[in-house]
């Protein structure tokens, strides 16, 4: 097919695939997954380029609807523009090549095994242990993969007695649920707003602690208890490993 035999309005993939080639501007998002805005002083930093350079790429991301900014005072925050655009980068980097990176030292392992076990994407767990929630979901007939991912009647009542759902849901009642493909783990693990809602109470009961300025994500004494009395994880996915 030429350029002559493509519809008009047709999708230009080519273009927002420009956006993500260079390095500098995948490292700001891939960066921004961590849910938070970030100053152009901080990606800059972040991506080792100077501010003056991180400014004309952070205006590409913008006008091409990446990312999204907000002013406050003097100060210019940048953030991905919404959870739809975290899982694209996620399932993005779930399909891109790895770049081996030596490990220099004991801190950095820790911190690698850390990064896969748990980390926040954009308003919900991935890495190995949000894998191994939904397999221990699955396995405990909670959710089904039966034409997508859905909760079973089942689920649902578990949502209203562990305290993830505030009101005891109506009958037929479905939450939204999307997935992404964990770009460690090479498996689906949930997204969506049972993706967020599962997030958001594990943070408020303690189970999980966020890292500040990091993606990692650490699970509590109490969220290993948890996560073993509600879903029977094995004490292996509730620790870094690899």
């Amino acid at each position: 097919m030429s350029s002559r035999d493509m519809p008009d309005g047709h999708p230009d993939v080519a273009a927002l695939a420009g956006l993500l080639a260079d390095r500098s501007r995948a490292a700001f998002c891939l960066a921004l997954l961590d849910g938070h805005a970030w100053t152009v002083t901080e990606l800059a930093r972040y991506a080792g380029v100077a501010i003056s350079t991180a400014t004309e790429h952070l205006n590409l991301l913008v006008a091409g609807g990446l990312l999204a900014e907000e002013r406050r005072g003097r100060h210019r925050y940048l953030r991905l523009a919404g959870a739809d655009t975290a899982e694209m980068i996620e399932n993005l980097a779930a399909r891109a090549p790895r770049r081996p990176a030596p490990v220099r030292s004991l801190a950095d392992a820790n911190r690698r095994r850390a990064l896969n076990h748990a980390r926040v994407c954009y308003d919900h767990l991935a890495g190995s242990l949000a894998v191994a929630i939904a397999d221990g979901m699955t396995a405990r007939e909670l959710l089904t993969w039966e034409y997508g991912p859905r909760l079973t009647e089942r689920g649902i009542a578990w949502l209203a007695e562990t305290g993830i759902a505030k009101d005891t849901p109506p009958p037929g009642w479905q939450p939204h649920i999307r997935t992404c493909l964990d770009w460690t783990e090479q498996r689906l693990h949930l997204a969506g707003a049972l993706g967020a809602a599962l997030y958001g109470h594990m943070v408020a009961a303690g189970w999980l602690t966020e890292g500040g300025p990091s993606r990692i994500i650490t699970l509590s004494p109490a969220g290993r208890t948890a996560l073993h009395d509600h879903l029977d994880l094995p004490d292996a996915a509730l620790v870094p490993s690899g």
